[in-house]
């Protein structure tokens, strides 16, 4: 009778590990441990321990365990895990083992800025493809990318077989560009524009709205802010020995 394989060893070789599905927070930090398995290839390094993944990353470690348990990955007990494979693994689970082509529409202050970030090319995401309606932008290029008008949409993302699309538009516009992008094959979505898209259920779309991330920023600013005061005022009325402090540095008993 065959012993079953040790969960600290990993699945056996050639074995193709069961998925279970993936909650939408642990992708969200696969993604980020992925990003300190690169580095870390950068640097030489050819092992690194759940410990040390992470802290790097900002997770404790049980954590870290059960979101790489989700794509079969339990590492090596007394080594950890070995850079090269479970990085592989992570860019299989998170669709980075396949070519992906990213529009952009809206070259505007915004769209300009994400047009030129060269950090999306690095993590296997280029954009290839650039839309406005500005006959001041349309036409001209912007790292080596020439802009075209938003309606040659359906024939450029068909012919650079684009997968992403990131709208950078004001928000009356993004609506019919969404659409466009839609019709043209476009499936997932990455939206800056402050509306909320209607797409169909096989289309995901993820937002990032700047104004309502720093709004939670201010939160918790001003929670903190509230917490000091409460904790200033505790210990300033706080005596010796259990008496309070009267305003003339006397005690009152």
């Amino acid at each position: 009778m065959t012993a079953p394989p040790d969960p600290a060893q990993g699945p056996a070789e050639g074995a193709t590990a069961t998925r279970r599905a993936i909650p939408e927070a642990s992708v969200a930090r696969l993604a980020v441990y992925l990003r300190m398995l690169r580095e870390l290839a950068e640097q030489g390094a050819e092992t690194v321990s759940s410990e040390e993944l992470a802290v790097a990353t900002g997770v404790n470690p049980a954590k870290l365990r059960k979101d790489l348990s989700y794509i079969g990955s339990y590492g090596t007990r007394g080594v950890g895990y070995e850079i090269a494979p479970l990085r592989h693994q992570l860019e299989e689970a998170l669709g980075q083992n396949h070519a992906q082509s990213v529009a952009l529409v809206g070259v505007g202050n915004l769209g300009h800025a994400l047009a030129g970030y060269g950090g999306f090319a690095g993590t296997g995401f280029p954009v290839t493809a650039l839309f406005d309606i500005d006959p001041d932008l349309v036409g001209i290029r912007i790292n080596g990318i020439v802009v075209e008008h938003v309606r040659e949409i359906p024939r450029v993302c068909a012919e650079r077989k684009v997968t992403i699309g990131i709208i950078a538009t004001p928000g009356p516009a993004a609506q019919g560009v969404c659409d466009q992008l839609v019709s043209a094959g476009v499936r997932s979505i990455l939206n800056f524009a402050p509306v909320v898209l209607q797409v169909p259920d096989e289309v995901e779309v993820r937002k990032v709205d700047l104004a309502v991330e720093l709004q939670i920023l201010a939160f918790h600013v001003a929670r903190r802010h509230l917490e000091a005061n409460a904790s200033t005022e505790a210990n300033t009325g706080a005596g010796v020995n259990g008496h309070t402090v009267n305003g003339t540095g006397g005690l009152l008993q």
